[in-house]
């Protein structure tokens, strides 16, 4: 499904829910993100180790192979889910409140960031599924190795996002990055689809043009 997301822009703050409480909770900043989430990961890391005993290089091969296939979950995610747009007015409403309203209001630094609350549900429902999946294979335990690593993996794409939106490119290699995704907020909304690599994008023909 091709992208319809607006490429017009606001400045200031969308208003997501009426209510002050469940308004409060789509906002959250840097410093509680890295506690909170950072906090999860290293206990995650420790249950991997430490109680579930998982041999060493066994939990860094698959951390490690986890971090890449977040960047892979990454576009697929944001491709096909984040602008995912049609008529029907329940999935019009989902698409505002975890996309839409930050393609118009891309400089809303209260909302560059998966707040903790919502983001806790999420790592939940999404550790479940992993573990049914590694359940099915025979590995469960293996979740715990595999988990914090893709979670490793969306925090550095989420920090990495916030600072393209709140900081001015690097003037060097790194700056990449920040050219990909501002064409795709300002230019090409049905592509550049990675933030965090351009590899899939590449692999699956979603480059923006050359400039």
């Amino acid at each position: 499904m091709e992208s319809k997301v607006t490429t017009e822009h606001r400045k200031g703050q969308a208003t997501i829910f009426n209510n002050p409480i469940l308004e409060k909770l789509t906002k959250t900043n840097l410093t509680s993100n890295v506690i909170v989430y950072g906090t999860t990961v290293g206990i995650l890391i420790y249950v991997a180790l430490f109680i579930q005993q998982i041999p060493f290089f066994t939990f860094l091969g698959l951390f490690v192979f986890a971090l890449f296939f977040w960047s892979f979950a990454e576009y697929i995610l944001h491709r096909f889910l984040f602008h995912w747009v049609s008529n029907n007015k329940f999935i019009k409403r989902f698409h505002f409140i975890m996309h839409g309203s930050h393609h118009l209001y891309p400089k809303d630094k209260e909302r560059l960031l998966m707040p903790p609350v919502p983001g806790l549900i999420m790592a939940t429902v999404l550790f479940s599924i992993f573990y049914l999946v590694f359940s099915i294979m025979g590995y469960a335990t293996y979740t715990w190795a595999f988990f914090p690593g893709f979670f490793l993996g969306y925090l550095l794409y989420s920090f990495l996002h916030r600072a393209i939106h709140v900081r001015k490119a690097p003037k060097n290699f790194f700056a990449y990055p920040w050219k990909h995704h501002i064409l795709h907020h300002y230019k090409y909304p049905n592509k550049a689809f990675g933030v965090s690599n351009t590899i899939w994008d590449r692999v699956f023909g979603t480059m923006p043009p050359k400039h």
